[in-house]
């Protein structure tokens, strides 16, 4: 880790390792907004989004789009370009190999991706288990008593199945 020393912090804690990987990971602000390939980052919807990069210049097979562990990463190569006499009065068009990664949140998933006029677009989705979304509790009308008895025959009925 270049920026922090969060060591101090880590000595007391247990199992934050993911947190010190992601600070690790965050982009380097020299990269500065002006970084190519320039992109845009939009929300389709309340669990949709979308990431369209600027890729003039480049085909479908000088590109390529990876997903692992919560990192997608977006390689554009550029082959040889044949040596021509040109005189440029200003060279402005980048076409030049890159690489750009972005770190997606647990349960952001890749749904597709085109290429098409220049722009590459890529979609996500965020698909949060059942499991892990959140629920609603009845609340019962009585005494605490009377659910933790309903509580104890519910354990007891589930041990007199399993024998």
């Amino acid at each position: 880790m270049t920026r922090f020393d969060l060591s101090p912090l880590f000595r007391s804690t247990v199992g934050f390792d993911r947190l010190a990987r992601l600070l690790d990971e965050l982009p380097d602000p020299t990269d500065g907004p002006h970084s190519y390939p320039p992109y845009d980052i939009e929300t389709l919807g309340d669990d949709r989004y979308r990431i369209t990069m600027a890729v003039a210049g480049f085909t479908q097979d000088m590109l390529d789009i990876e997903f692992h562990e919560n990192r997608l990463t977006i390689t554009g190569t550029v082959g040889e370009a044949p040596k021509q006499d040109r005189k440029f009065l200003h060279h402005g068009i980048g076409n030049r190999t890159f690489e750009r990664s972005f770190q997606l949140d647990d349960h952001v998933k890749v749904t597709g991706a085109a290429l098409k006029d220049g722009l590459l677009t890529v979609d996500l989705i965020r698909e949060i288990p059942q499991e892990l979304k959140p629920r609603r509790i009845e609340i019962q009308k009585g005494s605490g008593d009377n659910l933790l008895g309903k509580a104890k025959k519910m354990i007891e009925g589930s041990k007199s199945k399993a024998a």
